[in-house]
């Protein structure tokens, strides 16, 4: 398919002051999208992130992740001539994003309310740790902060011991509804002709994904334990070891898998009606002794014989992967979600945005330099050379 069919953001512009992940994130979402984004960096160590680690052909994995298909223009905010790059780039802007350190943004001129009365048809789209307004509000924050705040940690880990999630999901909740709030007020502006603005808390992102667990926890119930890679509250379901010492992730939802799970998996078709194991409540409350069962059977198969069964029986399972193994995912491969994008370090493996659309390609171009776009930008701004 052709790369120029027309994209959904196409023709419109995307000012960005980020750092780190969830602003950076949301705005490459709209990059992909078509949108054209210059993202605004300190002149000389842009984004800080660019220098968490080295990993990437000496580049930061944070930064390459987030930061494809953007401008670069490097800025000392402070100086009067930033000021006026600034407010010259707003002026054609569709959309601005921030996430600078609470009261930073109004301090350079550049809150919500300034601008908005300034350009009336700009989207201002503010995302932070807690939130514009209310105790919190000048709360440092950060991922694993958050994940502490919203209760993420209360239910994730082991009963010994919370454990954070392996990735930014505080940052990434966050990033993904700025990105949907900025199309949902694109599409106002549609109609009305007027901007908005958009306030995005992180704890407030997490907190709309921890609805199960809030609920679960109702009215002052008890919450759900802590338990490992196994679900919480319903079993079988969670990571189990065969014979050759590989993982198999498995998970039964209803009685008519249980009924399968025994007598086809487990070969042990009485099972089913122990009362013991009757129901899922049941099977959650008497766990221990079902998951002595299920691994004294396993046993004595192979991961590849364990997983031919649970295939046999319809019963959802997957491979424990490493990140080496998602590299080479087959599924991945063979539905041609990999392409490469450029960055200074040269070319690099990127995943495309999931959600295929047929209508179009999404946009994949290369990983800016700090500053890299200065002469064009400036030129563009009429205060260049």
């Amino acid at each position: 398919m052709s790369n120029t069919r027309p994209r959904p953001l196409d023709g419109i512009t995307v000012v960005s002051l980020e750092h780190a992940i969830a602003a950076p994130f949301c705005t490459r979402q709209l990059a992909d999208q078509g949108a054209r984004v210059i993202k605004v960096e300190r002149a000389g160590e842009g984004d800080f992130a660019r220098h968490y680690d080295t990993r990437v052909a000496g580049q930061c994995s944070h930064f390459v992740w987030v930061n494809r298909s953007k401008e670069s223009l490097a800025l000392d905010l402070k100086s009067p001539a930033a000021a006026e790059v600034m407010q010259r780039l707003l002026a054609r802007a569709d959309v601005f994003v921030q996430n600078l350190a609470p009261g930073a943004a109004a301090r350079l001129g550049l809150d919500a309310a300034t601008l908005r009365a300034r350009y009336p048809r700009l989207i201002v789209c503010d995302i932070s740790g807690y939130g514009n307004d209310g105790p919190y509000r000048d709360r440092k924050a950060y991922d694993l902060l958050i994940q502490a705040e919203a209760g993420f940690l209360s239910v994730t880990g082991t009963p010994d011991e919370p454990v954070k999630a392996g990735a930014s999901i505080a940052d990434i909740a966050a990033a993904m509804y700025a990105y949907t709030g900025i199309l949902n007020a694109l599409l106002l502006r549609g109609r009305s002709g007027e901007g908005s603005h958009i306030d995005v808390s992180m704890l407030e992102a997490l907190g709309e994904w921890m609805g199960y667990p809030l609920y679960y926890a109702y009215d002052g119930a008890a919450p759900p334990p802590r338990a490992g890679a196994a679900h919480a509250t319903i079993y079988p379901y969670g990571p189990f070891q065969a014979g050759d010492g590989r993982t198999v992730m498995l998970g039964l939802q209803n009685e008519r898998e249980w009924v399968a799970f025994c007598a086809v998996v487990l070969e042990q078709a009485e099972l089913a009606t122990d009362a013991r194991f009757a129901s899922n409540a049941l099977r959650n409350e008497h766990r221990e002794a079902l998951r002595a069962l299920i691994l004294e059977r396993f046993a004595t198969l192979t991961s590849a014989q364990l997983r031919e069964r649970l295939d046999r029986a319809q019963i959802a399972n997957a491979d424990v992967n490493a990140m080496a193994d998602v590299w080479q995912h087959p599924q991945l491969a063979a539905r041609g979600r990999w392409t490469e994008v450029g960055s200074p370090a040269g070319p690099i493996a990127a995943l495309k945005p999931p959600g295929r659309n047929a209508a179009y390609e999404p946009r994949m171009d290369p990983i800016p330099a700090v500053g890299q776009h200065n002469d064009a930008i400036l030129r563009e701004l009429g205060l260049g050379s």
